[in-house]
C-alpha cells in the first residue's frame, strides 16, 4: 500500500474509518492498562481521532503519528491547542505540553523521538495495513516502544467478501506477530455490520510485555 493511497483518502475526505466520537471500547477497557495520570500513551496512525481528546481529558500525555498532514492539522484545530512546530529528520513534530504529534512515515519514527512510552492504543493502525506490511509494523512498534503494553482493537471477517482497509486480522496472525514479546489476552468480541456488506467481529486485546 503506497503513501498516495492514504493521501488521496484524506484529500478526497473518504475517511469512513473516522468516528465522530471516542470509541466505546476504549472507554470501557482502557483501565486494564493500569496507568497513572500523566502516563504517556502512543497512538500510531492516529488520524484525527476523537479518542485522542478523550485520552487528554483523562489526564494522559499523548503521542500520535499519521502520514497525512491534513489529518494532523484537522486534529490540531479540533483540539484547540497551540503547538510549536519543528522539523525532525523527515518528520514534522508538533509539540504541546500535553501532546506531541508527528506527520510522516511511521517507519521513520525512532525510540529517541518517542522517549518514554507507557502504553500503546492501537484502534486503527494494524487493521489499516495490508498483510505484507503488518509484520514490519508490529516489529517496528515493539522496537521503538520497548514492548510497551497495548490495548489493541482488531477486526476479523471473511476478506473474500470485502476488500480492506480495514483489513481482517485473525487471531493466529496476531499471535504470530506479537507472541514473542507479549502475553496476549482477549478481553471481548462483538459482531458488527462492516460497511453494510459483511459481519465482522471486533476484538479487544490486552498485550503485556513478557517477563524475562
Amino acid at each position: 500500500m503506497q503513501h498516495d493511497f492514504w493521501h488521496d483518502k484524506w484529500k478526497s475526505n473518504h475517511i469512513g474509518f473516522h468516528q465522530d466520537q471516542p470509541h466505546s471500547l476504549l472507554i470501557k477497557y482502557f483501565s486494564c492498562l493500569n496507568l497513572v495520570k500523566g502516563a504517556t500513551v502512543f497512538v500510531p496512525l492516529c488520524g484525527k481521532s476523537h479518542d485522542i481528546a478523550w485520552l487528554l481529558e483523562q489526564g494522559y500525555h499523548v503521542i500520535g503519528i499519521d502520514l497525512s498532514p491534513i489529518a494532523i492539522q484537522d486534529l490540531i484545530v479540533d483540539l484547540g491547542l497551540t503547538f510549536e512546530e519543528h522539523q525532525v529528520g523527515t518528520l514534522i513534530h508538533y509539540h504541546h505540553s500535553q501532546i506531541d504529534l508527528f506527520v510522516g512515515d511511521f517507519f521513520a519514527l525512532t525510540s529517541a523521538q518517542l522517549d518514554q512510552v507507557d502504553a500503546i492504543y492501537d484502534r486503527a493502525a494494524l487493521i489499516a495495513l495490508p498483510e505484507q506490511m503488518r509484520k514490519q509494523y508490529t516489529q517496528h512498534l515493539s522496537k521503538i516502544t520497548d514492548q510497551a503494553p497495548q490495548l489493541l482493537i482488531s477486526l476479523e471477517y471473511d476478506q473474500m467478501l470485502l476488500a480492506g482497509p480495514p483489513f481482517s486480522v485473525a487471531e493466529y496472525e496476531l499471535i504470530q506477530h506479537y507472541a514473542r514479546d507479549y502475553d496476549i489476552d482477549l478481553l471481548a468480541s462483538s459482531p458488527e455490520n462492516l460497511k453494510g456488506k459483511v459481519i465482522a467481529y471486533e476484538h479487544v486485546w490486552h498485550l503485556t510485555k513478557l517477563s524475562i
